[in-house]
């Protein structure tokens, strides 16, 4: 027998949770599906919010899922020179995060599902109109049908998949450790070292009792953990200890946590007949500091907000569900500005990047115009040569990462 709903929600992440929550809070009838036993487990990421993104969602975080309260973010240059985004914000308990964010959903009055995975998508039309999405699911799951999808599977797109509405992303890799006793003044250190992040960048991110996340992203997909290691071995973490976090049952060591992230930039449709994606599943990420979080938590309200004015109007087309992909293009960073700029910024040699680091004022947060342009003179100024190096986009997509609605 065939559940019904307004609308179905695939994967229960940051973006799905948010999706259920809101689509259910606006009145539709909602089930929300999670292929795994449990919510928030494994944790692909980093774990941070900066508070202009939490005002921005309209979020209220309840304290049980904020590890840290963050002054911001420090970037560490190849030989060293430290520069300063001060803007504050949280360090979360993902798992516990996104538990939460699942529990809102069920409390507006979504239905949840766990082991619940999507395996095949059929149309349901009446004379020519589309009308609804007959999903099947896996083993002794039911049938779902729903007037809309969206999907928030994260960088599998399995809505993407089944419906072949765009090809595969590509995608970076990475991987962290939770360490105990890292010293920390309150900031994320993000260090652009090429040597162990290849196109990538290495970071720590600080959390409650002494806990830390040390990681990496990096294009050698296969030397994570010995790039990774490496830094280790070099820096102030050696001697510190790895550690199982917290969503991990003790039973199962666990030495790294990682995944997947895409980096192709925002899928050409977002959108097709009854169906929306959002997070991942939609490829939205910062193509500099590869965050996704903040993105998939607000393609979330905008797919819930198209989903409840496409029901009331009948109209579940395509066409009808544009909107949605013209609303997170008005308010999203300019992915295609950001990756000119990242590509730039890899091209540059190690002392090339640092020069460009020193350059930088301490305070980063503060660097307007004026200052942008005054950093550009100063880099011209003592290596001419980098101009032809394309290192104004390198330098620009620091500033075009700090989204206006979502900061760092």
């Amino acid at each position: 027998m065939a559940a019904e709903c307004d609308v179905l929600v695939i994967g229960a992440g940051p973006g799905g949770g948010a999706a259920a929550l809101h689509a259910a809070r606006a009145g539709l009838s909602v089930i929300l599906i999670e292929d795994h036993s449990e919510i928030g487990t494994p944790v692909h990421c980093g774990e941070c919010l900066s508070d202009l993104a939490v005002a921005n969602l309209e979020l209220e975080l309840p304290d049980s899922v904020i590890s840290l309260h963050v002054d911001g973010i420090r970037v560490i240059f190849p030989d060293g020179t430290k520069k300063l985004l001060s803007e504050p914000g949280y360090v979360l308990e993902k798992h516990l995060f996104e538990q939460w964010i699942a529990d809102e959903a069920v409390s507006e009055g979504a239905n949840l599902n766990l082991s619940h995975k999507l395996t095949g998508m059929t149309r349901i039309e009446s004379d020519g109109k589309f009308e609804g999405w007959m999903c099947e699911g896996k083993g002794d799951t039911f049938p779902i049908t729903a007037k809309i999808l969206i999907d928030a599977s994260g960088v599998a797109g399995v809505c993407s998949k089944l419906t072949k509405l765009n090809e595969r992303p590509k995608v970076i890799a990475g991987i962290q450790y939770e360490m105990h006793d890292v010293p920390t003044d309150g900031y994320l250190d993000f260090y652009i070292w090429p040597e162990y992040a290849k196109k990538g960048y290495l970071w720590m991110i600080p959390k409650c009792d002494g806990r830390a996340n040390v990681g990496l992203v990096s294009e050698n997909k296969k030397g994570l953990v010995k790039d990774l290691d490496a830094f280790i071995d070099i820096t102030h973490f050696s001697d510190l200890e790895i550690t199982n976090p917290p969503w991990r049952d003790d039973s199962v060591s666990i030495r790294g946590f990682g995944g997947t992230i895409p980096i192709s930039g925002p899928h050409e449709w977002t959108y097709s007949d009854g169906l929306m994606l959002v997070g991942d599943a939609a490829g939205f990420t910062s193509p500099l500091f590869e965050g996704g979080s903040h993105l998939a938590l607000k393609s979330a309200v905008f797919a819930a907000k198209t989903a409840v004015k496409a029901i009331d109007s009948g109209d579940l087309s395509g066409s009808n569900l544009a909107s949605y992909q013209a609303a997170w293009k008005r308010e999203f960073p300019p992915y295609e500005k950001i990756l000119k700029g990242k590509s730039a910024l890899y091209a540059l040699s190690d002392d090339e990047m640092s020069l460009m680091g020193r350059c930088f004022p301490q305070e980063m947060s503060a660097m307007g115009p004026h200052g942008k342009a005054m950093v550009g003179l100063r880099l011209l100024v003592r290596k001419p040569s980098l101009y032809f190096r394309r290192i104004i986009p390198a330098m620009l997509a620091f500033g075009y990462s700090r989204a206006k609605y979502y900061g760092w």
